[in-house]
């Protein structure tokens, strides 16, 4: 114990003697997570749309006026002309394109049918599927309201199907509250796996390496030495982003047990900075380990579930994201704290994290060449 006493105090004043890198562990992780879930939303609105109304009827102007009432859409360009519209586009000023013909109301009103034409810009497939989707949807709600009221001349009550929908564990569709707790696990183990990676690294740079290796030091005291700083930075880092951001600004108060969460964030750590040292065993210089830490954390990061539901990927990329130490932590934070599950739900998790902590520490210890 005296042994790994002395080898915890050398690396925090190593670590805190580096005026640069603590700004980097503390602070950056804090701007991030109040600015990244302003940003990341996956709903859709202010969709630029250009119309070209050749009919310029009360009609088109109702439909036009139910276009942008909606929220999801903002007139960037009414005018008689498609190509006039299509330089929209061209210049990225707009998304999609509503030709309305003329003759819109009297073949509606005489025929009871009128085609529209959509053209939208898919170079962003996401937002041109939805775009096109909710555009669709509209013309589809504008046409129920006026079919029975302009064939008729009266409006007609016809049979309908109400629903009910409940929105449990998210109520107000708050799409922070999916997105705060995930991207404080990407944080965490960004900043854990990146300092890890590099902190044997450092040594072999600048020859410390060498002391440390002809002394009668255990290679399992070493790494535990390694490891226990950055797990207890690890634990730090999580709690300012838990507390001080998701918390305090965000107003996510969690419905499981703080302590079951924080139970699976310290076999977490482990298991991270337990890859992290073995990434440093294996490079050389800083720049390798810089290299390699951000080839796996880019894979951890989009196989993870943050980003793309894990059940909408190939079968091929379902089986990295089970071998992905990140997607099993962005599972239990969103079940613990949104959905206030226990131990019973997430056992599996700790089981799988238990692995990947023995294997990757395990590997780590066996893959360090310590000679004497």
């Amino acid at each position: 114990m005296r042994v790994l006493k002395y080898l915890l105090v050398k690396e925090f004043k190593q670590i805190f003697r580096n005026k640069a890198l603590l700004p980097v562990i503390f602070v950056m992780p804090v701007i991030q997570l109040l600015i990244m879930p302003l940003a990341a939303d996956y709903e859709i609105k202010n969709i630029n749309i250009s119309v070209v109304d050749h009919d310029r009827s009360p009609y088109s102007r109702a439909l036009i006026s139910k276009i942008t009432a909606s929220g999801y859409f903002k007139l960037a360009d009414y005018s008689n002309s498609f190509k006039e519209a299509f330089t929209q586009i061209e210049r990225d000023q707009s998304d999609l394109i509503l030709e309305i013909p003329r003759g819109f109301e009297s073949n509606l009103t005489r025929e009871g049918r009128q085609k529209l034409f959509i053209a939208v810009n898919a170079i962003n497939g996401t937002k041109a599927g939805l775009g096109g989707n909710y555009l669709s949807a509209i013309i589809a709600s504008f046409n129920k309201d006026i079919i029975t009221l302009y064939q008729t001349g009266k409006p007609i009550k016809q049979p309908s199907i109400q629903a009910t929908v409940i929105n449990w564990f998210n109520p107000y569709l708050n799409y922070q509250f999916f997105m705060v707790p995930a991207i404080l696990v990407i944080l965490v183990t960004m900043v854990g796996a990146y300092m890890c990676a590099l902190n044997i690294v450092k040594e072999k740079e600048v020859g410390t390496i060498e002391q440390i290796n002809v002394t009668p030091i255990k290679k399992h005291h070493y790494i535990l030495g390694k490891l226990i700083p950055f797990w207890i930075i690890g634990m730090v880092v999580f709690t300012i982003g838990f507390f001080g951001i998701s918390w305090l600004v965000y107003g996510i108060i969690p419905l499981g047990s703080l302590a079951l969460l924080y139970s699976y964030l310290a076999l977490y750590l482990v298991a991270l900075l337990g890859f992290g040292l073995l990434l440093s065993t294996y490079a050389e210089t800083q720049q390798q380990a810089m290299s390699l830490a951000f080839f796996f954390m880019l894979i951890f990061i989009l196989m993870s579930g943050l980003f793309t539901p894990i059940e909408s990927m190939p079968a091929w990329a379902k089986v990295i994201a089970a071998f992905n130490p990140v997607t099993y932590f962005v599972e239990v934070m969103r079940m613990v704290v949104l959905k206030g599950s226990g131990l019973v739900n997430i056992q599996y998790h700790f089981l799988v994290m238990g692995l990947f902590a023995i294997v990757f520490n395990t590997w780590a210890i066996l893959s360090y060449q310590k000679t004497s």
